[in-house]
């Protein structure tokens, strides 16, 4: 069907709607139940079994398996049935992370999703684009993306940037007017938008015509079905380390196992050794581990309101070293409040905070304003210049305010003096709006009263609107404006600035029949000063220490925003952004500077005013050029190119936009810059936990091997059995090391300087802890065996039952070693619950391992007396213990 073709009445009819009232709750979840939601079909996954199947493809365990089937056929059955017993538990273990981490990435994909204003029941709400059905009436505006395929019904000033579907890079200019002509293409379509595409300015109201597979994007899905690939650098770093280790591992084991025979041990049994000490040595959980740390330490963020919507993000927030942020609403309350009027050269206090009670008072003296037409002017013609609505409650004894918060501001403030948009439109109809525009900043509105008189209305940024007037009204006229009057408005836009104050001007036109106010150009020009409107945006109350914690965190904070520079220096030095020493830089001086010049000067600058969006980019490449790592916050169409190149992209969750929303790698759900901060602890968090595993895994791993190795270069029988070294691998190494993936943070987390983006794996001495560790491991497990068989040599099985113990416990010793990079005495080991419980369900399944009958004769074990769990103690504490006193001592 062409819905290009057919009228509003006739769109309505064939998609059962309504553009008053919307669609009921009942009948929407009635088309949601028949046609699903409104989402893409996925690529299919793997099943279940397939992934359990997937476990198992890895080399070394067919090897392993390989040579289980050789003892079999050689009659140890008991050995290789416990073998293939330990294999399927391994794989067991690694679908449940597997399938654990996909679930948690599936839960933030969840979150991430994009949202619509739709018409329900004669209400606008906030909906998941998914539950979008045919026939719901949706609101688009700047910055939005759209969420299924819409025929237009009104369009102000809209253009739609649709490069996904057509090609065409430049935005797209949208009516609402039937076109005639059959088979237009895409491109053509002047009244439809389409699901994915990007509002670039102005809105409109669209009725939903398509969803999911029956969109025009559902038609080219295949375009957007592959699946991200979510490695991160880190897990590619440890994906190449895992080569390496693999190789390192082999070689090992083909030493083992040629010294095993050279010393007179027998073929089968040194390779089945050697196979069990690669696969154990291979730490094959790695990627997955990794993989479930990032997830859950993003599920962590997220209940910190931090959604991150790229897991490379996650790695880059504990590097960053500058957050460039956005005043109002991230370190401000965003809960705008008029508090003083200026005109003719006076000033009024407004009283009452975000609702409709207060007063003006001149001088400190309550003023009745009825009979000032300026002040009412003021007033009056901010609400119609407006886009923010009053929604009232079903009785009208409350009310909500739907929209921009400056906007939201000048609403009340209108209350305030009982006038209202509703009672405005009674005696005026709004003919044509130009939308703000960061470029221009400014709003208009073209108004017609019932003498069918027409004027324009504007309001904007002062100093910017103020260039455009030609008049003023003062002394109750309207006057050309001369040198004294500007001289006059500066000041008053200074005073407030100095008060932390936000102000917007307000002008207005007459229109002549002869003049043109056909585009934002012609329409605000000539225009006639009315008046200004301070307002107040405190900071919020934890900001502050926030920025301390980033400070002795080595970050620097700077503050980017759209205000007056004096008032921006007001709000940064409340919050302790702006040093004593520290610049602040205006978007015209911005302009001004060559690229070198502000490559020259960004270390000291703190605060940058009266900026534009664009100006954000210019700010990020220098900053990067310095080699800081940049975090970028952003809410409009226009901070998209600044968020997608700092190094951190960081959007608004409330007021941002879905380009926004897209471009960035975190999206703060409170648009609060506290959770730029609680995002960086948790992301230095995480990496730091990721490099605690992989210390443990490998400190583990390489005493394994060293282990087998002392024992044949030392001429001794074998200190641990094939199935005793497979059973190690499971026991010690997946729990542990998962539960230090979700190890609470250090209390010098956020003391730290940032870490280098270069920074390798193995830096700040890990690589040193890992081979000595691994190394003392080693040892001691190789002492213990010894010695218990010098107490007696007949007693082979004793001496491998302590040898197995010991390197199991070393281990599990070792664990609580890598909770910090000081040493085991820095922290307290009950912090991380989860850590104990995993060394504890250790602990039990190498008892069972010795204590049940039936299993000692497959394990190869037997019990152990107090005087061989001394040892056992003694010796598996010597690693971490003897070398963590070994570094106070030397401190």
């Amino acid at each position: 069907m062409n819905w290009y073709e057919l009228s509003q009445e006739e769109v309505e009819k064939l998609t059962n709607s309504n553009t008053k009232v919307g669609l009921s709750d009942k009948e929407s979840e009635r088309k949601l139940k028949e046609f699903g939601y409104n989402q893409l079909q996925e690529a299919k996954k793997p099943s279940a079994i397939l992934v359990f199947l997937g476990q198992f493809k890895d080399f070394m365990v067919l090897v392993l398996l390989a040579a289980t089937l050789l003892s079999g056929m050689l009659g140890e059955y008991l050995d290789a049935i416990a073998i293939i017993l330990i294999v399927i538990m391994n794989g067991i273990l690694g679908f449940i992370q597997e399938r654990k981490a996909e679930k948690s990435l599936a839960a933030l994909r969840e979150l991430s999703a994009p949202t619509v204003t739709v018409l329900r029941e004669g209400s606008w709400t906030n909906l998941p684009a998914k539950e979008l059905v045919v026939g719901d009436v949706v609101k688009i505006s700047s910055g939005d993306r759209v969420g299924a395929d819409l025929r237009l019904i009104s369009a102000k000033g809209l253009y739609i940037e649709e490069s996904a579907l057509t090609g065409e890079s430049l935005p797209v200019h949208k009516s609402s007017d039937s076109i005639r002509g059959r088979e237009l293409p895409l491109g053509d379509q002047s009244n439809m938008a389409f699901m994915g595409t990007m509002v670039t300015r102005g809105n409109g109201v669209g009725i939903v015509i398509g969803t999911g597979m029956k969109t025009e994007m559902g038609k080219i899905a295949h375009l957007i079905q592959s699946a991200e690939t979510l490695l991160t650098p880190l897990q590619l770093k440890l994906e190449q380390l895992g080569k390496i280790l693999i190789v390192i591992a082999l070689l090992l084991t083909v030493l083992v196992v040629a010294v095993g025979v050279y010393e007179g041990h027998d073929l089968y049994s040194m390779i089945l050794s050697g196979v069990s000490l690669a696969v154990a040595a291979i730490p094959e959980g790695l990627p997955a581990i990794v993989t479930i740390a990032l997830a859950l330490g993003v599920q962590k963020m997220i209940k910190r309101k931090a959604i991150v919507r790229k897991l490379p993000s996650v790695e880059t927030l504990g590097c960053a070293t500058v957050i460039c942020s956005d005043k109002t609403g991230t370190l401000t309350q965003n809960k705008m409040t008029v508090t003083h009027l200026w005109k003719e050269g006076q000033t009024w206090n407004v009283t009452g905070s975000g609702d409709s009670t207060g007063e003006f008072l001149r001088k400190g003296k309550k003023c009745n304003i009825e009979n000032d037409e300026t002040l009412l002017q003021l007033l009056s013609y901010s609400i119609l210049c407006n886009n923010a609505e009053l929604v009232y409650s079903e009785n009208r004894d409350s009310y909500t305010i739907n929209g921009d918060p400056t906007e939201a501001a000048l609403v009340v403030s209108g209350l305030k003096a009982g006038i209202t948009k509703e009672s405005l439109l009674e005696q005026i109809e709004i003919l044509d709006e130009f939308p703000f525009d960061s470029t221009r900043k400014m709003m208009s509105v073209v108004i017609q009263n019932k003498n069918s008189e027409k004027f324009v209305i504007t309001k904007g940024a002062p100093d910017v609107l103020l260039q455009k007037c030609d008049y003023i009204i003062w002394d109750g006229k309207r006057q050309l404006i001369r040198q004294q009057h500007i001289e006059k408005v500066k000041e008053a836009i200074m005073s407030l600035g100095s008060q932390a104050l936000r102000t917007i001007a307000v002008a207005y036109k007459p229109l002549k029949s002869a003049d043109d106010a056909t585009s934002a150009r012609s329409a605000e020009s000539h225009l006639t000063f009315v008046g200004l409107q301070g307002m107040i945006d405190p900071p919020r109350p934890e900001v502050r220490r926030s920025i301390k914690d980033c400070q002795k965190a080595g970050i620097k904070t700077v503050m980017i925003t759209g205000d007056h520079v004096v008032t921006a220096s007001a709000i940064a030095r409340q919050l302790d952004i702006l040093p004593p020493n520290g610049k602040v830089v205006d978007g015209a001086s911005l302009q001004a500077m060559s690229e070198e010049e502000l490559e020259r000067e960004v270390e000291n600058i703190y605060v940058y005013a009266r900026v534009s969006p664009e100006h954000k980019l210019k700010i990020v490449k220098a900053l990067q050029k310095r080699g800081h790592v940049v975090a970028m916050t952003g809410d409009g169409v226009n901070d998209a190119p600044a968020i997608k190149s700092a190094n951190i992209g960081v959007a608004m969750g409330i007021t941002g936009t879905d380009v926004a929303k897209e471009a960035s790698s975190l999206v703060l759900s409170d648009d609060n810059f506290a959770t730029i901060r609680a995002a960086i602890e948790e992301g230095r968090n995480i990496y730091e936990n990721i490099r605690k595993f992989i210390r443990y895994l490998l400190a583990s791993n390489v005493g394994e091997i060293l282990v087998m190795l002392f024992a044949m270069l030392l001429k001794m029988p074998l200190p641990l059995l094939p199935i005793q070294i497979l059973w190690v691998n499971l026991v010690t190494d997946g729990l542990p090391a998962m539960a230090l993936g979700v190890d609470p943070a250090e209390d010098n987390v956020m003391k730290r300087e940032p870490r280098k983006s270069n920074e390798g794996v193995f830096s700040r001495g890990l690589g040193w802890k890992i081979i000595s560790r691994g190394f003392m491991i080693g040892a001691v497990t190789t002492l213990a065996f010894w010695i218990a068989l010098k107490e007696n040599p007949d007693f082979l099985i004793r001496a491998q039952t302590i040898a197995f113990c010991t390197l199991v416990m070393a281990q599990l010793i070792h664990v609580f070693d890598c909770r910090s990079e000081r040493s085991v005495f820095h922290r307290n080991p009950f912090q991380n619950i989860y850590l104990v419980l995993a060394v504890l369900s250790s602990v039990l399944l190498l008892l069972v391992a010795m204590y049940i009958p039936f299993l000692q004769s497959i394990f190869h074990t037997i019990p152990l007396n107090l005087r061989d769990w001394l040892l056992v103690i003694g010796m598996a504490s010597i690693p971490t213990f003897a070398l963590a006193g070994f570094q106070v001592f030397k401190r």
